[in-house]
């Protein structure tokens, strides 16, 4: 095979482009598609806290977890507003406190707001806080 002269960078940029392509892009697809970092909260959450919902009630929930965990299990108690009766674990990330179901389904999403209070949404949207 003759490569002439003037057809050789030709095939050296499509050469190096090709390998840029096929080993960059699944690397940026990954990391735009990756979950929240786990990060510590900015308190111990492992106890007791109070969930709230305006006009819907509150309930006693007990965090479960070992010091500076990211993650742990809940064990809520009755009466429950929405359907937090369903709660099982919860995740701290960059993102802020996670509270999820026995399906592992997202039913909140919070963020710190000072010392062990925490305020966000559910997932339909209903405003809730947990508190000492």
């Amino acid at each position: 095979m003759v490569i002439r002269f003037a057809t050789l960078p030709l095939l050296l940029a499509t050469l190096l482009l090709a390998g840029c392509w096929g080993t960059d892009r699944a690397a940026v697809e990954n990391t735009a598609n990756a979950a929240p970092a786990a990060a510590a909260p900015p308190t111990s959450l492992a106890g007791k806290w109070t969930l709230s919902s305006a006009g819907a009630g509150s309930c006693a929930m007990t965090f479960g977890a070992q010091p500076d965990a990211a993650e742990g299990t809940i064990a809520p108690g009755g009466g429950c507003p929405f359907n937090f009766f369903t709660s099982r674990k919860w995740s701290y990330t960059s993102a802020g406190l996670v509270i999820r179901d026995h399906n592992a389904q997202t039913l909140a999403q919070l963020a710190p707001v000072g010392t062990d209070r925490f305020e966000g949404k559910t997932g339909a949207g209903q405003d809730i806080s947990l508190a000492r």
